[in-house]
């Protein structure tokens, strides 16, 4: 059967709209400029207020798609500036860890340069060196309080010598061996060592506690006026320490005695200084008293 001449065939009843449509669309369109085109030519300001009116009404749709347009430029800037901030922040940290690692040697170094010279001036200042020597181990948690040595004998280091640190008095030694050197610590209970206050030059005696600190009491039964910040240093008064080390400086005040905290401390320190045993000179011989001398007679006795 042959098909009806009336229907087209490939055409459907929605194309045929849509295509119509878009040619009124088209031809609306073609008018509108054609509209505008004679407004624009023969009425200048009325196309001017048109125009302005449509730029009211597109300015907010042109400034969400400008933001958007705008947004979507700045993603691959903003991701690249992640990474660059991510790389740059892991740069900057490992830098940071070196730099904290080079200042605290740096800070070890100055520390170390300034205890040596703590202890070269303590030298000079002494004289008398036997040995500088390493403390290689404290008993601080001990009732007892000693110190030990890498010096010994062989050193030249002997019982009784004292051992001063970069900042004052450590102890003496207690005794020695070939290569070691035990020392009675300042804080030892039977530690005792005279010393005299820088205010004023008085006399008194350093005695350990055994507890890490020093008590100072005076020799005579006067009133000691202990004072904290006193400095008590060695006065040599005895023999064996050398004058003039500092020893101690006393925490709270007191009359007959106060406690004292030492000013070297053997448990942060590892180099000291062994001095031989200070002998104080001894006193001066009295001058021999004159002899008399022998008077004359008078000349009347000597004709008698």
């Amino acid at each position: 059967m042959a098909p009806s001449k009336d229907r087209r065939p490939g055409f459907s009843r929605r194309a045929q709209y849509s295509l119509f449509l878009a040619y009124i669309l088209g031809i609306a369109g073609a008018v509108m400029g054609a509209v505008l085109l004679a407004l624009s030519t023969f009425q200048p300001a009325a196309f001017a207020m048109l125009r302005a009116g449509v730029a009211e009404l597109t300015a907010p749709v042109s400034g969400a798609v400008a933001t958007g347009v705008r947004w979507l430029s700045v993603v691959p800037d903003t991701i690249g500036s992640y990474f660059f901030v991510h790389d740059e922040n892991a740069r900057l940290r490992a830098q940071v860890e070196r730099s904290s690692r080079a200042l605290v040697i740096g800070r070890e170094a100055q520390l170390e340069n300034a205890r040596l010279r703590r202890l070269l001036a303590l030298r000079d200042r002494t004289g008398e060196v036997v040995v500088a020597a390493r403390i290689v181990s404290t008993t601080a948690s001990s009732t007892r309080r000693y110190g030990l040595l890498n010096a010994g004998s062989w050193q030249g280091v002997a019982d009784g010598q004292p051992v001063s640190g970069p900042e004052g008095l450590i102890g003496r030694v207690l005794y020695t061996g070939p290569n070691t050197a035990r020392v009675l610590l300042l804080t030892d209970a039977e530690s005792v060592v005279p010393v005299y206050r820088l205010r004023d030059g008085r006399p008194a005696l350093a005695a350990g506690r055994g507890d890490g600190l020093i008590d100072v009491r005076t020799i005579d039964t006067a009133d000691g006026d202990f004072r904290p910040g006193d400095v008590f240093v060695t006065s040599g008064t005895g023999g064996i320490f050398v004058p003039g080390v500092p020893v101690a400086r006393v925490l709270h005040k007191g009359t007959d005695s106060a406690p004292a905290r030492p000013f070297a401390r053997p448990s942060a320190l590892d180099m000291a200084i062994v001095h031989r045993a200070f002998m104080p000179p001894p006193p001066p011989a009295p001058a021999p008293a004159p002899s008399p001398t022998p008077t004359k007679k008078p000349a009347a006795d000597a004709d008698q």
